[in-house]
């Protein structure tokens, strides 16, 4: 097929592409990082491409790891990026009644998020449109952007950098950890069977695996014994120490592979 991927640039866009490619679609990359005339805030933008793609997955939306989102979420900037983004590009999907995926997040439940609130408005989109929502749960894997990245990338890099690990918060908030390589098989399957899954589910891609931040630490720890870890008296500022329990109903079509463990060796190693 011919694969559209809007946010190719991004840290599930990246490793999605050459998930795709290796299976032999023809994937069009299509991110503001990449080129600038790649703007989805721009109406229209997507109307020289659209009408030859088979398939969309929207992954583009302003966002990053906590640190970001505590620094910018409730800014007009903020705001105003990812309400064009979904605008332009539900009207151009619209428009060309092409199927896809909105990648959503656990969060889009907690309306004092304003991430969370923005992802909710897209999953109504989506529903209006008839595309599938994936509701991701705390993807992990490379990064390039620092100021964007979350917590596994920030500990690896701190422990690499200066053996050392200085956590923002207490680490008692918990959280699904899924790895990236295990997101985007999903969501290749999910694409795989558009025509006949249920789409009024929303399909939560998780690890089903509860893990508190201290365990991430201390898995990096385990692997490089010379980091100290250093946990802050602060509880979590984004999620308010709010869990949500995620829905199996994807585990009819996909099961996660990569443990938490792993997953944190890959990423250690990479870097």
């Amino acid at each position: 097929m011919k694969i559209l991927v809007l946010g190719s640039s991004g840290q599930i866009g990246i490793p999605l592409v050459k998930f795709l490619r290796e299976r032999h679609h023809e994937v069009i990359e299509f991110d503001i990082v990449k080129n600038v005339n790649e703007d989805l805030r721009v109406p229209s933008v997507l109307d020289k491409i659209l009408p030859s793609i088979d398939f969309v997955f929207f992954l583009a939306f302003d966002v990053g790891g906590s640190k970001y989102l505590e620094k910018y979420q409730g800014t007009y900037e903020f705001l105003d990026n990812n309400i064009k983004i979904m605008e332009y590009t539900f009207d151009s999907l619209k428009k060309y009644n092409k199927k896809f995926i909105f990648t959503s997040t656990q969060m889009s439940n907690m309306i004092y998020s304003p991430y969370g609130l923005s992802k909710r408005i897209g999953e109504l989109y989506t529903e209006s449109l008839g595309g599938i929502v994936a509701k991701l749960w705390n993807v992990y894997g490379y990064e390039h952007d620092f100021e964007k990245s979350h917590v596994i990338t920030d500990f690896v890099l701190m422990s690499k950098r200066n053996n050392k690990i200085e956590m923002r918060t207490n680490g008692e908030e918990e959280r699904q950890f899924l790895y990236s390589e295990d997101c985007c098989e999903c969501l290749n399957i999910l694409m795989e069977k558009y025509d006949y899954i249920d789409k009024k589910q929303y399909f939560e891609l998780s690890s089903f695996e509860w893990s508190k931040i201290i365990d991430v630490a201390n898995i990096i720890k385990d692997i490089n014994p010379d980091c100290e870890v250093i946990p802050n008296n602060l509880k979590d500022t984004v999620q308010l120490d709010k869990k949500n329990e995620p829905n199996n109903y994807v585990l009819n079509y996909w099961k996660p592979n990569v443990s938490l463990k792993d997953g944190i060796r890959k990423i250690y190693e990479m870097y």
